[in-house]
């Protein structure tokens, strides 16, 4: 079975001296924590995890979900797992007190589901789906929908879901079908049917609330006729007791390449009994507060599935004699060298060690974002917030777990064929979260998303906001001579970024089909480039702390030569990316269809 180590130190450095969440005296609520609180928290979400979550990871996957007369039973032990999440509190977290929430910052709740994805990604998602409904119904909900079903939602006692997809439509949300009719005040029957529901049907809480996208008669054409419904598996009394089942089945579990602890249903509504959240026709506002919630949630599977990769090939190759290096022998003691002595196996794992780290660093910052959003006192920093969290969504979904997933197949190379035999674990983490580069909204969707919709139609407001900020970083270390190899990659790749910017902006107003030929290209270059802020900031960091006598030099002076193989590596393929984008772009659109 793969092991798992929370890397818990990482956690305190990113918390209380990378971000400073503990000086945040402008966020409401961030006076109730401190390193003591957080820490024992984290401490507890990681005996959680590898506990109890790990050791059902591989046997979840063999086993599956099975559907058994019309309904969902879960893998041996995830019942008893999922009763004991409840019955800790895990579920609470981050979520409003006046629901029975914890109230803490998404910040802290971030690292706990990164400990979460890596332990059992399947497991994870019921509470992660949870939660989105949540945050849905608790923006958007009517006070009587938030009484009816907050408070179940926060302790986990029940779950959520999110329906959008129909067999025919895909990503295309104006083409859904399924349709809402009024058959009281404020209560609709719903008809329809959705593919791909994640948690759809399960045996591990006694109510599942649906958040089901369908449209009114009077709906206008296209997204803006979609409307939001919370559509409970069994019916609520007034008194909160549960009522008769509602009209609505899961007629079918998907047939998955991963995660297949987790239910992805086809979710079938005959006339179910829902109710609106948020206005009509709004749906998609609303639904999309989920979504982005989702998104978050999904980037932290690239980073956590990554991480225990990582670990467990990095054990392998420590302990896996094979070869010798190519300058002499390394272990004259054994009839061989271990796999670290070899120059790629070594890449690999750098590879994989810089981005993770990296990317843990921007998921705390962009929970940080989304913190500030909702708690500053300052309207104007909580609106500039909102800008930057906005305009990173599509990073820490669309790049993390592309380069994740990457990571994942980097640690399977590691242990050539025993990689792609089952016992040792790396196939099932390559096969699990190979999804998240295509669930809430492709990768090809999101790249989109950031240039069409965070460039070109803000006109590159949120993009200068955060310009200015990698520009003040590099002003504030010019004079420190130790930060230069470090500045000098955040500027490289910085500059490259500019000018593939301002490539695009050109040819767009030309070609807008230049749009979507250049987006991949150019959301993996402004992920790299904003890893490489993160890590000019960490190297920042430590080199401060070892400035002021730190007696954990070697954690530190590891984070700067990590750095360092960042911006040698990572860094470098900014331009090669930039070159693809100027080069490439028009023969994408030019080629023609006979051509293929």
């Amino acid at each position: 079975m793969p092991i798992y180590q929370a890397p818990l130190r990482d956690y305190q450095f990113i918390l209380s001296e990378l971000l400073n969440i503990y000086q945040q005296t402008d966020l409401r609520g961030f006076d109730e924590i401190d390193a003591d609180l957080t820490d024992a928290i984290l401490q507890g979400v990681a005996d959680f995890t590898t506990d109890i979550m790990l050791p059902l990871n591989a046997s979840g996957d063999l086993e599956g979900c099975k559907l058994v007369d019309g309904k969902v039973i879960t893998p041996t032990g995830f019942k008893q797992a999922y009763k004991q999440y409840v019955e800790d509190g895990w579920a609470t977290l981050t979520c409003d007190p006046e629901f029975g929430g914890q109230g803490l910052p998404e910040v802290i709740g971030t690292f706990a589901t990164e400990m979460k994805t890596a332990t059992n990604m399947a497991f994870a998602m019921y509470p992660g789906l949870t939660h989105g409904a949540y945050s849905a119904i608790h923006v958007h909900g009517s006070d009587a929908l938030k009484q009816k079903y907050l408070a179940k939602l926060v302790s986990g006692e029940w779950t959520g879901t999110m329906n959008l997809t129909e067999s025919h439509a895909g990503t295309d949300l104006a083409l859904l079908r399924t349709k809402a009719v009024s058959v009281a005040d404020n209560v609709y029957a719903i008809s329809g049917e959705k593919i791909f529901i994640s948690s759809g049907d399960h045996d591990l809480a006694d109510n599942i609330i649906h958040l089901v996208l369908a449209r009114l008669p009077d709906a206008p054409d296209g997204v803006k006729g979609i409307s939001l419904f919370a559509v409970p598996k069994f019916l609520v009394n007034a008194d909160g007791s549960l009522g008769e089942a509602n009209t609505l089945s899961a007629t079918g579990l998907e047939h998955k390449m991963g995660i297949h602890g987790n239910s992805t249903c086809v979710m079938h509504f005959d006339g179910a009994i829902g109710e609106l959240v948020g206005a009509p026709h709004q749906g998609l506002k609303a639904m999309f507060t989920m979504m982005n919630q989702a998104r978050l949630g999904v980037g932290i599977q690239g980073l956590g599935v990554s991480d225990i990769a990582y670990q467990n090939a990095l054990v392998y190759a420590k302990d896996r004699i094979q070869g010798r290096a190519l300058s002499g022998v390394k272990q004259p003691d054994q009839t061989a060298d271990s796999l670290l002595v070899h120059g790629d196996v070594r890449r690999m794992l750098l590879s994989q060690k810089s981005f993770n780290e990296g990317t843990r660093a921007l998921m705390g910052q962009q929970a940080l974002w989304l913190d500030q959003a909702e708690r500053h006192t300052d309207p104007a920093k909580a609106k500039q917030a909102s800008a930057l969290a906005a305009l990173f969504t599509p990073i820490v979904k669309g790049f993390v777990t592309d380069q994740g997933f990457k990571a994942c197949v980097d640690a399977q190379q590691v242990y050539g064929g025993h990689g792609y035999i089952n016992e040792w674990g790396m196939e099932q983490f390559v096969r699990d979260i190979r999804i998240a580069m295509i669930y809430e909204g492709t990768n090809g969707v999101q790249a989109l998303d950031l240039v069409g919709r965070k460039l070109l139609a803000d006109k590159g407001a949120a993009l200068t906001l955060w310009s200015g900020m990698v520009k003040e970083l590099v002003q504030q270390h010019a004079t420190n001579d130790a930060m230069k190899p470090y500045l000098a990659g955040l500027m490289d790749a910085a500059g490259d970024l500019e000018k593939a910017t301002g490539f695009i902006v050109q040819s767009a107003s030309k070609n807008p089909d230049l749009i979507g030929a250049a987006s991949m290209a150019y959301m993996q270059l402004f992920g790299i480039c904003a890893l490489a802020w993160m890590w000019t900031r960490v190297a920042a960091t430590s080199l401060a702390a070892i400035e002021a006598g730190t007696e954990e030099t070697s954690f530190y002076q590891a984070k700067l030569k990590t750095a360092q193989f960042f911006m040698s590596y990572w860094g470098s393929q900014t331009r090669s990316l930039r070159k693809q984008i100027e080069s490439s772009s028009a023969n994408i659109v030019d080629f023609a269809e006979a051509d293929f």
